[in-house]
């Protein structure tokens, strides 16, 4: 019987969210884990910016509106103390902008971060419009719970800027886990392929700018 080299092959970029997730998570300090938070909010920008180029590339698709729905102007991480109150509705990137701000302390790489941070949305916005719509695909079904759940391994979640953060990555694992209802299954008709493989290149290269500790 010959088998179906589609039903064996996977494409590069799922080898890249092996390398994400196989990074050395549970060597982080504190301030590493703020600092990977950091990096995280510039990746959660360009997902809803992909987001929202998704849902205007395909404007009558109920699926992306319903995905929309659950990623911008939402109250379903709220509420956060310090981040958002009861019933409060906003986009997911704002949540993690204000989490930020709990922070009592500066890291040395603050600055560094927020450069490249800066340099990585540059990268991610001169990208065609179909390859950052069809991202989201990836992100959505199965990409982000995997890496979520590797950072989850991470040992310390103990100050409040920490604690907000993990709130967002468990919330984020249940909203795309189930294969249904899930928002892996909202987006999963987009088809990502292989090339998407740059924008998880540039995510895996945010992540260790943020934290070298990785690489340890």
């Amino acid at each position: 019987m010959q088998i179906d080299k589609q039903m064996t092959e996977r494409y590069s970029y799922e080898r890249i969210v092996d390398s994400i997730c196989a990074l050395n998570w549970t060597a982080l300090t504190r301030e590493d884990l703020s600092n990977v938070a950091r990096a995280y909010y510039y990746f959660s920008v360009q997902f809803r910016e992909n987001l929202e180029i998704a849902c205007r590339l395909f404007p009558g698709d109920p699926k992306l509106q319903e995905l929309s729905r659950g990623e911008c102007d939402t109250d379903n991480l709220s509420p956060w103390p310090g981040v958002a109150q009861p019933n409060e509705t906003l986009d997911h990137d704002e949540f993690m902008r204000r989490l930020l701000l709990l922070s009592s302390t500066a890291s040395d790489r603050r600055g560094y971060i927020d450069e490249t941070g800066s340099r990585y949305l540059q990268t991610i916005r001169a990208m065609d419009l179909d390859t950052r719509a069809r991202s989201i695909a990836s992100y959505e079904d199965g990409g982000l719970e995997r890496m979520f759940r590797a950072m989850l391994t991470a040992p310390h979640w103990d100050d409040a800027l920490l604690q907000a953060f993990r709130h967002f990555l468990v919330q984020h694992i249940a909203f795309d886990a189930d294969p249904d209802a899930g928002h892996g299954a909202l987006s999963r008709h987009l088809a990502p392929n292989d090339q998407i493989l740059p924008l998880w290149l540039e995510c895996r290269q945010l992540l260790l700018a943020a934290a070298p500790a990785l690489l340890s």
